[in-house]
């Protein structure tokens, strides 16, 4: 399905076949109508406004709230049947086996175990620069090279340079796509011809974290390609458009091999009941992943078109969250607005003037514009 959603009826099926014909009761409808993904704003919570960590600010759904409370009642077991109907599900939704998917405390244990199974001291990993760190950061714990090649003009993945890169040492290259920080994609044709560029026996990591905020046709999901490329790992998370940042809940997509392999590296009962719940629930809701994203993604162009009058220098991005040119570096404009109680992203090394601010409510980015206006008025970028 194009947004990635079970309806019921295909949710109790897959179940249903996965477990030789058995019948499924549906799980319980919510007890009231969903509210918190098609609601315009919601009351902003006492605290600082929170704009850095690429969050969603609508928070759970209610079917994923009241799923959570039922999980309380079953606190004191293991999640473990929770797991394998989840791993039945996202095997169905992704057209593989069960084996070939595993669960994760959150993407970032994904990306841990695959560092640690297929990454060495006497192996590099290649990615871009700037990209999401997680994998870098754990390559240093295996104590791995790290091979970083520099984005393109349009901010984007240099994949020419990244597959030059992939030598005899190369255990693994990492896309995050969309990309973190930039928000900028590479299309599906391009992520085809990379791997076949890449050597057989280096690991390919697609991190598809902002992947349901995508509008553009050229882009594609890379589990299209698991069937024709063994060595290719397609990452998720629960994060981002189902607001379960919080809850810690990742999976990934592998060949039988590479998923058993990097099953040796995680923790175990390394979910649990509630989030588990959540997702079975959020999977179900049709029209979830539509609302959510037209919400965040009106909102971004909504401060674009602001930026735009203002004269300001972006990067255009695909997903929650937008990189802003301040002209010099921001680490004092990161403490301005701290000042004013709103959180913006990091500072990234390699783009030391740049901005990168998560797209909260209309209401949270319209605070945010005000205070960039005050903190780093439009004439002073305008020429940058």
């Amino acid at each position: 399905m194009a947004d990635n959603e079970l309806t019921r009826r295909r949710f109790a099926g897959a179940l249903g076949a996965a477990l030789g014909g058995a019948i499924l009761t549906p799980r319980p409808a919510a007890a009231a109508p969903h509210k918190s993904a098609a609601a315009p704003e919601v009351s902003q919570a006492p605290g600082p406004v929170r704009l850095d960590s690429n969050e969603n600010p609508y928070g759970p759904p209610k079917v994923a709230l009241d799923a959570m409370e039922r999980a309380l009642a079953r606190g004191a077991r293991y999640p473990d049947s929770l797991e394998d109907e989840l791993t039945t599900v996202l095997a169905r939704l992704h057209h593989v086996e069960p084996d070939q998917v595993i669960l994760g405390c959150g993407s970032g244990e994904i990306l841990k175990m695959a560092d640690e199974a297929f990454l060495s001291t006497a192996e590099k990993v290649v990615v871009a620069e700037p990209t999401f760190e997680a994998v870098t950061a754990f390559a240093d714990v295996v104590r791995a090279e790290q091979e970083k090649i520099p984005l393109d003009k349009k901010y984007a993945h240099d994949l020419d340079a990244m597959a030059a890169a992939c030598d005899q040492r190369a255990g693994v290259v990492y896309l995050c796509n969309p990309n973190n920080p930039t928000g900028t994609i590479v299309p599906a044709g391009l992520v085809a011809v990379f791997l076949r560029k890449v050597p057989k026996d280096t690991v390919v990591l697609v991190d598809e974290a902002y992947h349901h905020f995508v509008e553009d046709p050229a882009y594609g999901s890379s589990d299209q390609w698991l069937a024709a490329f063994p060595n290719l790992i397609v990452v998720r998370t629960f994060s981002k458009i189902y607001g379960l940042a919080g809850m810690r809940l990742g999976y990934g997509l592998g060949s039988k091999q590479r998923i058993a392999a990097m099953g040796r590296h995680k923790c175990w009962s390394n979910t649990n009941a509630a989030v588990l719940e959540a997702a079975l629930a959020v999977l179900q809701k049709p029209g979830l992943v539509t609302e959510q994203r037209t919400l965040i993604n009106d909102t971004r162009r909504w401060l674009c078109d602001e930026l735009t009058k203002d004269g300001r220098t972006f990067i255009p991005s695909h997903t929650n969250f937008l990189m802003i040119r301040i002209g010099k570096d921001v680490a004092p404009v990161i403490q301005a607005f701290r000042e004013k109680g709103i959180w913006t992203g990091r500072r990234f090394a390699s783009m030391p003037d740049w901005l990168r601010i998560t797209i909260g409510t209309r209401a949270e980015t319209a605070s945010f514009l005000k205070g960039l206006r005050a903190i780093v008025p439009a004439a002073e970028t305008a020429a940058v």
